[in-house]
């Protein structure tokens, strides 16, 4: 499954770039993916932009049993409506969770939940940057994939240029979150510290440490992950890109790797 993730990435660089031909001299895409980090830029006015994995594996084991969470597409379609504004719809149609107990294994599979996010820039410019992203999710996962309330949240990712070409982002987010015991809503609180860096014209780099306090009443529970990511950019409207998050704490997924792209038009 991890050599699986690794090629899907050769394998659509040798399989679209029919579909990504554009001016040289157009700026090129700008992404939420692939870390975990929000990037503080919009989708232009009157464009689209899908953002997705192609393959996303998580691995979380405890004493006894484990679990494994495979999405196989996870798209976000993105659509410009306003100089400074974009709205964001993600859903993923196609999920297999698996359950290891003590000798027994379940699988589920079904749909995920949907989430509705509005992007606004709040300032741009060459050095700092800083947008504000309300979002809200809609319980539509099938029984045993989502939890069957509606959340939301809001984000407000910043990012400056740092000097010798590398990026620094930050991204606080604070989430209303059903309570485990489905009475209520609790408040959790995220942050994360992005730093990016070119290694060539078309290749990059991003390590990442994400930590969330997430304050249920049944017990506040606090996840972190180091993360690293590669993108590559095929071409200004077409990026590539290849990732792994790795659980630093006993209560965090183990490990998350995945695969996807991301293409504008």
């Amino acid at each position: 499954m991890i050599l699986r993730t690794m090629l899907l990435p050769v394998v659509l660089l040798g399989v679209l770039p029919a579909f990504v031909a554009r001016a040289d001299d157009a700026p090129p895409i700008c992404t939420d993916r692939p870390t975990k980090a929000n990037s503080a830029c919009t989708v232009p006015e009157g464009t689209w932009q899908l953002e997705t994995d192609v393959d996303n594996d998580t691995h979380d084991a405890h004493a006894g049993s484990s679990s494994d969470t495979l999405y196989f597409v996870n798209p976000y379609i993105k659509y410009g409506i306003g100089a400074q504004t974009d709205i964001e719809v993600n859903w993923a149609p196609a999920v297999r969770v698996t359950t290891k107990s003590d000798g027994d294994r379940h699988t589920t599979r079904g749909a995920g939940d949907l989430t509705v996010r509005l992007k606004t820039s709040l300032y741009s410019g060459d050095v700092f940057n800083a947008s504000i992203i309300p979002f809200v999710k809609a319980p539509t996962a099938s029984h045993g994939i989502g939890n069957d309330h509606w959340e939301g949240g809001v984000a407000a990712p910043m990012s400056a240029a740092v000097g010798g070409g590398f990026t620094l982002t930050i991204g606080p987010e604070l989430d209303a979150l059903a309570d485990a015991d489905g009475h209520g809503r609790h408040l959790a609180v995220t942050n994360l510290v992005n730093i990016a860096h070119p290694l060539t014209n078309a290749l990059s780099v991003a390590v990442e440490y994400w930590r969330q306090d997430n304050r249920d009443p049944s017990g506040h529970v606090k996840q972190a992950s180091a993360d690293i990511a590669f993108t590559y950019l095929a071409s200004p409207d077409f990026q590539l890109d290849i990732g792994a998050n790795v659980g630093v704490n006993s209560v965090t997924p183990d490990r998350q790797i995945y695969a996807g792209f991301s293409y504008h038009w």
